[in-house]
């Protein structure tokens, strides 16, 4: 575990170090917050884990990254409707975001599809580039296909990526969700505890971070041959 929790660390250093990177879109992350989430790792619940994680996670978010936070299943039990933009993406978002998590109360469902798929409007994913973070510990539970989703919005999404954390899922369960990831040419990263999700998240995050483009080469400088007829000047070079 600590190989996997390492090997995401150093693509995490790798993306946010980089002297080219430079905020593109914008991103929301969307926060679980179905009622599983009060099952326990190494005795811990998960959503107090994933509290921990995003607050580490937010202290080395670049401040001019557009960040919004999204919930779903936190209000209301066996509803596929709780789904609710908690804090609209713009800049300097991390203390909102974790004051809004903190608050935060897992009752309810899994509709995971469908908070993609409005994370995805809001951001008016057609029109413009744009990113979504999911952090799921469970498959979704509403009647809804992410892999049919995912393949939706990659192919009428002007520049759309969805990257998908699952913490504490099994293997079967997190195929159920890395097509989501796959089918918009995101990542899916499967995290078990507390060091994992927290390295998990940090290289989610840093994905959201393109490089921005390498200048165009300068053109050489154009020349023009000497004139042939005779009292024209020799060679000119135009700058």
């Amino acid at each position: 575990m600590r190989t996997v929790a390492l090997t995401f660390l150093i693509l995490a250093s790798t993306a946010l170090g980089a002297g080219a990177a430079n905020a593109e879109g914008r991103t929301i992350l969307i926060m679980d917050g179905s009622g599983s989430m009060w099952g326990q790792i190494n005795g811990k619940p998960k959503l107090e884990i994933a509290r921990e994680s995003l607050r580490a996670v937010l202290k080395s978010t670049p401040p001019d990254l557009e960040l919004g936070l999204m919930a779903y299943g936190h209000r209301q039990k066996g509803s596929c409707d709780d789904i609710e933009l908690v804090i609209p993406p713009a800049k300097n978002t991390a203390a909102q975001i974790n004051i809004a998590a903190d608050q935060m109360k897992f009752l309810g469902k899994t509709p995971l599809s469908a908070a993609v798929k409005k994370a995805a409007d809001d951001l008016k994913y057609a029109e413009e580039k744009a990113t979504v973070v999911l952090i799921t510990d469970g498959v979704e539970t509403c009647s809804a296909d992410p892999c049919a989703l995912g393949k939706e919005l990659e192919q009428t999404g002007a520049d759309f990526t969805v990257h998908v954390v699952g913490f504490g899922l099994t293997a079967d369960e997190g195929k159920h969700v890395a097509c989501l990831a796959e089918n918009t040419g995101g990542k899916f990263i499967q995290a078990s505890d507390a060091a994992q999700l927290e390295a998990a998240l940090k290289a989610a995050v840093a994905e959201t971070r393109a490089k921005a483009p390498e200048p165009a080469p300068t053109p050489e400088p154009a020349k023009v041959e000497p004139s042939t007829k005779s009292g024209e000047g020799s060679e000119i070079e135009i700058e």
